[in-house]
């Protein structure tokens, strides 16, 4: 018997705004989609919450024996940032760094990926790009076509709302009322082309200018940002799936945009469990580069920034926002980090002395009411901050165990055990500081010999890069070549 038999979790439905039971669609299965990144910069803080929110979800429904499919997208194709700019993400980028824009791409999806490694997220199952995915995405745009929802012009293609609205309800997950926002919205420069200001590019015809565009049906274009997601959840996850999440930003336009296009298409509502991260704040406001109050994940840990009071080491980032509910805006400071640190240090040193325990030959603990405790904190919308509370109160036992006030028999003494490890190092994630920096610095030196390797193979000394590649696969590193570059696999 599986243990999510035993368990009844519950999340919150941003659809249905209220918690609802999880009842997978496949017994025993979850398929689950998060919305990755836009690969044009460094990642930042708040998309490292985000996606560290959903690592902690990842890892509990794995705790719980569930078989997971977790799909997160790579955003690398060049959509624009909203209908009505002439220049994308990528090509301004590689513009102002004067490389192509693939080049791009490639440098900031190796910062992302560095960064979750850093942080000890979880990589998902499949991490598929919108570049290799346009011939999916132009039949998904025939097929809405065809169902009457989307409409073209002059090479480009528009998702229809009021077309669609008169059958289906276009903010179902926002609760935006439509006809009003069609009243309230001014017309702007670029939209001429729409029927309406609220309808959404599902393929945009490309100016000879554009840097990345492909062949379509309608001319040379490239496709719109929400209908990439659109279509490779669907293709990975099937047309109904268990759980998306992103963002808060992200509920509307682009989530909506979404249940939108899988519903003219598909004709079924694509998702039965929305969830969404809410963000993080800097010093009580919000985070922005233009202001100039932001920091970069690796700057928190490498130290010498303006902003906290000195270095913090990714597990205690880690624990810092795992001790706030994914759903509730957290404020990220130096104080607060201080005081994570000193919360982060007393639960490893308790875990320490687990152990050097000694047990009797009764218990003055019951271990089964606190492992449960455990459980409903997670069962209750992934609620982990109430979580480390329970683990805290483990703390206290142990503490209590190793001074003799509290006895403990072996059979207790192997739950609290178990359940401590399982729930800090398999659910939240939490390494010791010693093994995360030992980890942060073994991927410095791969990724320093995957540059050394690439240099060797353009200056086309094969055999030092052969040698490279054999020595890493001999101590258990896997390098992976593809077209987007090389990664790396730790085996076990």
């Amino acid at each position: 018997m599986s243990l999510y038999t035993t368990q009844e979790l519950k999340i919150y439905n941003s659809l249905s705004k209220q918690k609802e039971v999880f009842k997978p669609i496949t017994e025993g299965f979850v398929g689950m989609y998060v919305c990755g990144p836009t690969v044009y910069s460094n990642v930042h803080l708040g998309n490292l919450r985000t996606f560290m929110s959903f690592d902690v979800i990842y890892r509990y429904l794995k705790f719980l024996e569930y078989k997971v499919r977790y799909v997160r997208n790579i955003t690398d194709a060049g959509h624009l940032e909203s209908d009505d700019v002439t220049e994308d993400r990528f090509a301004k980028k590689a513009r102002l760094e004067q490389v192509e824009p693939m080049e791009v791409v490639q440098k900031y999806t190796v910062d992302f990926h560095n960064v979750l490694n850093t942080y000890n997220l979880l990589p998902p199952n499949i991490e598929p790009t919108a570049t290799g995915h346009i011939v999916e995405q132009i039949q998904m745009i025939e097929d809405i076509l065809k169902s009457g929802n989307a409409y073209e012009v002059n090479g480009s293609i528009y998702f229809d709302v009021v077309k669609y609205n008169e059958k289906h309800h276009y903010g179902i997950l926002s609760g935006r009322n439509i006809d009003e926002a069609i009243h309230n919205t001014r017309e702007l420069d670029g939209q001429s082309d729409k029927r309406n200001p609220q309808d959404f590019a599902l393929w945009k015809k490309a100016e000879p200018q554009h840097l990345m565009k492909w062949n379509s049906p309608w001319g040379e274009g490239f496709p719109g940002w929400h209908l990439e997601c659109s279509t490779m959840s669907t293709k990975y996850l099937g047309e109904q799936f268990d759980i998306h999440g992103g963002g808060m930003d992200l509920k509307f336009p682009h989530h909506e945009c979404e249940i939108a296009q899988s519903v003219a298409c598909h004709g079924t509502a694509p998702v039965h469990y929305w969830m969404h991260a809410n963000m993080l704040t800097l010093n009580g406001q919000k985070m922005s580069k233009s202001t100039g109050n932001y920091i970069l994940p690796a700057e928190i840990y490498e130290g010498g920034n303006s902003v906290l009071s000195k270095a913090f080491s990714p597990s205690v980032v880690r624990f810092f926002m795992l001790q706030a509910h994914y759903r509730s805006i957290l404020d990220f400071s130096s104080d607060a980090l201080e005081a994570a640190e000193k919360g982060y240090t007393r639960l490893m040193e308790g875990m320490k002395l687990l152990g050097s325990l000694k047990t009797s030959a009764t218990s003055q603990v019951d271990m089964t009411s606190w492992k449960k405790s455990c459980f409903d904190a997670m069962n209750d919308d992934f609620n982990s901050p109430i979580l480390i509370a329970q683990l805290f109160e483990g703390v206290k036992y142990i503490n209590q165990i190793n001074d003799g006030t509290l006895q403990i028999t072996a059979a207790d003494l192997e739950i609290l055990k178990a359940t401590l490890e399982g729930f800090v190092k398999e659910v939240l994630g939490i390494e010791s500081t010693d093994n995360n920096q030992d980890s942060g610095k073994l991927n410095g030196v791969i990724e320093m010999l995957i540059m050394m390797r690439n240099q060797a193979r353009v200056d086309k000394n094969w055999a030092l890069s052969d040698e490279i590649r054999d020595k890493l696969l001999a101590i258990g590193i896997q390098l992976k070549d593809s077209k987007e570059g090389t990664t790396y696999l730790i085996q076990n």
